[in-house]
């Protein structure tokens, strides 16, 4: 399986184009004109936030925006509004529309906004507006987007990372001509919509100094077109691989001249527990406890959690032996399944199965993956989707004898030896995919495009 990538890498690669483009010309305006302190060419200040026990200060019709709200983009609305009185005992104060914002700290530290209104902000939020005539607010905006992530490795904190007004106001920035300024933001907007699809518009002329930048960038885009392509492809293989073994288990499984019973005539069933929470020593033991988001159709070798025998005693959780198969009865994994590799103890959300002699554990095991679809369809609940042991048992099974039942089991097996060999191929050609933006781009900011 391809090593999945975190948000943060996810990023990097969709923002490929922009990430080029402005780190490029970032760095040839540096090399070009002079720089200064953001400070020396522009105002900056924070917000408040009203005393939230005070029921007075909120719910009026000032627009109060938080941190988390920024997302590089227009803010033409906010989550919150606060009163007039909310406004006047707390350090908020408004910013009239147009006004550059940017996050000190939380998940979205770093970020940027354009006020599309009037509003206040909290405390975590920076506003920053130009004091001279020799930089524009769009310039500023584009080259804080630039710096996002030497602010994100230069972040500091406990619970969450965040930067300081001295960090942005000693931020030096390139002073390029008024006219240059507003060609390079005009390009850089342009660059942000090409790279969301739409791609209309034409780039438009450089000064011959950004020659360079333009054919990287043009090049980069040509090849994100095809990455983007191949990741189609790939995704599409992945998911015809997938319709191809639950083709193959329908077809086995379809066959009607064998007995059918439920599977809790021939099978017991039964569920885990969970020790409470509150007891952080009951987490801290050597008993392996596994949860229904650990379900993946595979062995199970190892949990992610640990509880202690005092754990054990004081719950509805029991050990049950390594080769018990499991299937998960609600949560993301609902109907996905496994077989114990270890002694290992389950939450209430993961259904342990004890076939009779008249069944094959793994033949089990593969008619359960087969009606995954099924219990996903039927599925109730609210916030999770969730099956029941009771659906579970009461679902039909054909049995047929237990030779004909290891010939199916050795016939899938063989089959999924082969898909796994395909997936395997489709994981390579999947990092390798991941792996070349980063590289290009690196290439690019060292000069050997």
């Amino acid at each position: 399986m391809a090593k999945k990538l975190n948000a943060a890498q996810r990023r990097y690669i969709e923002n490929a184009l922009l990430i080029a483009a402005l780190g490029l010309t970032f760095k040839k305006l540096e090399e070009d004109y002079e720089t200064k302190p953001l400070g020396e060419v522009a105002e900056t200040t924070s917000g408040g936030t009203p005393l939230r026990n005070m029921s007075m200060y909120y719910g009026g019709n000032i627009p109060w925006i938080k941190s988390g709200e920024l997302n590089d983009n227009l803010i033409e609305n906010a989550e919150e509004y606060i009163t007039e009185e909310g406004l006047a005992n707390s350090s908020a104060k408004i910013y009239p529309k147009g006004t550059l914002v940017v996050a000190l700290y939380g998940a979205t530290v770093g970020k940027t906004g354009i006020l599309g209104l009037d509003a206040a902000s909290n405390q975590a939020v920076c506003a920053v507006s130009p004091k001279t005539k020799e930089i524009t607010n769009e310039f500023i905006f584009w080259f804080l987007r630039h710096k996002r992530p030497e602010f994100l490795s230069m972040s500091f904190g406990g619970a969450q990372p965040n930067i300081s007004q001295k960090i942005i106001r000693e931020t030096q920035i390139p002073i390029p001509p008024l006219q240059l300024q507003k060609t390079l933001s005009d390009f850089f907007a342009l660059i942000e919509k090409r790279q969301s699809g739409n791609t209309n518009n034409k780039y438009p002329i450089l000064p011959d100094a950004f020659a360079n930048v333009l054919r990287s960038v043009t090049l980069i885009e040509s090849l994100a077109a095809r990455v983007n392509e191949a990741q189609r492809l790939r995704e599409e293989a992945e998911k015809e691989t997938n319709a191809f073994l639950y083709s193959a288990l329908n077809s086995v499984f379809a066959k009607s001249h064998f007995s059918v019973k439920p599977i809790g005539e021939i099978c017991e069933t039964t569920s885990g527990g969970t020790p409470s929470r509150s007891r952080g020593d009951f987490f801290q033991g050597n008993i392996p406890w596994i949860k229904s988001g650990e379900l993946e159709d595979d062995y199970i070798y190892r949990a992610e959690e640990h509880i202690s025998e005092e754990a054990l005693s004081s719950s509805s959780a029991k050990i049950f032996p390594k080769g018990t198969l499991v299937v998960a009865l609600y949560g993301a994994t609902v109907g996905k399944t496994g077989i114990l590799e270890i002694d290992a103890c389950t939450n209430q959300a993961v259904c342990a199965l004890f076939p009779s002699d008249e069944i094959s554990r793994n033949y089990l095991w593969w008619f359960l993956r087969s009606k995954r679809p099924d219990y996903l369809k039927s599925s109730f609940g609210g916030a999770q989707p969730n099956i029941s042991q009771k659906v579970i048992r009461e679902t039909e099974i054909p049995v047929p004898p237990l030779d004909e039942q290891r010939r199916i089991v050795a016939y899938l097996d063989g089959l999924q030896a082969k898909v796994n060999a395909l997936r395997e191929l489709q994981s390579q050609s999947q990092e390798e995919l991941d792996a070349l933006l980063p590289s290009v781009l690196d290439r690019a900011f060292k000069g050997e495009l």
